[in-house]
């Protein structure tokens, strides 16, 4: 059995060596299959699935998930410096200049003055860099997103208990039954029209928990336009760079 606890474990390389994985997940209730934007296969699979059934699944569905990979590597992005010069967080209409300064302490990111990021400490251990900055992204993301979830909360006379900021790689936000609103701090990289159509529909949720009729109607009263904005924010990932995942950049 592949087993009962939420987690990702590898299933297989290819002849290319990327990796395919499997995430078991306690919500899942039937096996499916994500091709990321960077080709990454991820099956979602439920608690105590056989791997066997894992690969009748792959099997049946091998044809569409090698015409997903082959569409994604023919749209990826060119390989990005790293760390980056600068990091445009389109949400809030940010700019930050990063400044490597390096240094012979381990790394750390401060945020300065004219929206200045600068990196000290070993520049040759990316790893750690790589950590300080997506430190600093969810902290801003708590800041700029808290802040608009606050205001938007207030003009929809919709309530929430609290926030909760992630990096996640699958999910742009949820609404839990206590009323905790999570975020993914990659939320940052869309645009506001998008940002604000993604919290509307985590606020409503407060009010309904499921995405029936009544939900989306809800949804449409504030925000006529979702369904496009729906799409777009689908393929929200490849507006994320690639430092805020990528583990060899």
């Amino acid at each position: 059995m592949i087993g009962d606890s939420a987690g990702q474990l590898p299933l297989w390389t290819d002849a290319r060596q990327e990796e395919w994985t499997v995430r078991v997940s306690r919500r899942a209730r039937r096996l499916s299959v994500r091709v990321h934007f960077t080709g990454r296969v991820e099956i979602v699979v439920p608690p105590r699935t056989s791997a066997r059934s894992v690969e009748r699944f792959i099997g049946r569905h091998r044809e569409w998930i090698d015409r997903r990979r082959a569409e994604a590597r023919r749209s990826a992005r060119p390989p990005e410096p790293f760390p980056p010069r600068q990091i445009e967080l389109t949400a809030c209409g940010e700019i930050w200049r990063v400044h490597a300064a390096g240094g012979a302490c381990a790394p750390r990111v401060d945020e300065g003055a004219d929206r200045l990021l600068t990196i000290t400490g070993n520049l040759a251990d990316p790893a750690a860099v790589r950590r300080g900055m997506r430190t600093w992204l969810v902290a801003r993301a708590r800041t700029a997103l808290g802040a608009e979830l606050a205001r938007l909360a207030s003009e929809l006379g919709l309530g929430y208990e609290r926030l909760a900021v992630r990096r996640q790689r699958t999910r742009w936000g949820s609404c839990s039954v206590r009323g905790t609103v999570s975020l993914n701090c990659c939320l940052l990289f869309q645009r506001p029209e998008v940002v604000r159509y993604l919290l509307v529909h985590e606020l409503v949720h407060t009010l309904h928990m499921n995405h029936s009729g009544r939900f989306w109607g809800r949804v449409e009263r504030h925000v006529p336009d979702w369904r496009r904005l729906d799409r777009e924010l689908l393929d929200g990932w490849r507006r994320v760079p690639s430092w805020v995942f990528d583990e060899s950049a």
